[in-house]
């Protein structure tokens, strides 16, 4: 019985691992884009606030904290570890 799960749950725990290999290159190729529209809108929100476009500003600036590495990129980092965490939970519980 124990044999069948193994082979049952192989193909799963595989599938995570290319998942999570995929999307941290990803991630990873991603970061230098992000960081320099972050960059960007960052500096477009400061000229915005200064010539007195005060909700402009705000709205840029927004957009670069979400695009900034503390935001959707350090969100889905997150998830991947997530899912990286179900991979060994898996793993642990049926492989030993």
């Amino acid at each position: 019985m124990r044999l069948i799960l193994k082979i049952l749950v192989a193909p799963v725990i595989m599938s995570l691992t290319v998942f999570v290999w995929i999307c941290s290159g990803l991630l990873y190729c991603s970061a230098w884009v992000f960081g320099l529209a972050g960059t960007v809108l960052g500096i477009f929100g400061v000229l915005a606030l200064i010539t007195h476009q005060v909700t402009n500003g705000i709205i840029l600036l927004v957009m670069a904290f979400l695009v900034s590495p503390f935001g959707i990129p350090m969100a889905a980092a997150w998830l991947i570890g997530k899912i990286q965490d179900l991979r060994y939970a898996i793993q642990d519980r049926v492989f030993g």
